[in-house]
């Protein structure tokens, strides 16, 4: 399914328990740093991926190279990549094992095209909004 409406926006941040982060970031100025970094401190375990940071920790967590090598269940993958890198990673996100609960792009990230593919696949997703935000925003409080 494709989430727009508030309420399961709700529910999945207040059902969500891991939280991968595709494509975070090791500044803090940066949202791939400082959103991650805001879940966590709410209680979320929070998985950084990026093939880049490849032997850093974020978040108390070591960085991951690819979705795939995660080794526990993910409730949402948070995609911090650019709009037109996201069909790139639908096979890695099709891969993982089990398939993840929720694909979320970040602000000012969608494609409808890869958002039907992965709702196909069973995956909820949500284009355009910020998981920051939206847990602030419904006055979420930290995980339990």
């Amino acid at each position: 399914m494709i989430v727009s409406d508030l309420t399961t926006v709700r529910k999945i941040l207040d059902e969500a328990r891991t939280i991968a982060i595709l494509g975070a970031h090791r500044s803090p100025v940066r949202a791939a740093y400082y959103v991650p970094e805001y879940l966590q401190q709410q209680g979320y375990r929070v998985i950084p991926v990026n093939p880049t940071l490849v032997g850093r920790t974020l978040w108390g967590e070591p960085v991951l190279g690819a979705l795939t090598e995660i080794d526990v269940p993910v409730d949402i993958v948070d995609v911090f990549r650019r709009r037109d890198h996201l069909a790139a990673h639908v096979p890695e996100i099709l891969a993982m094992s089990p398939l993840p609960k929720v694909v979320w792009f970040q602000l000012g990230i969608w494609n409808d095209g890869v958002a039907e593919e992965l709702a196909a696949a069973g995956i909820d997703v949500v284009q355009d909004r910020c998981t920051f935000a939206d847990h602030k925003h419904l006055g979420l409080g930290a995980v339990r």
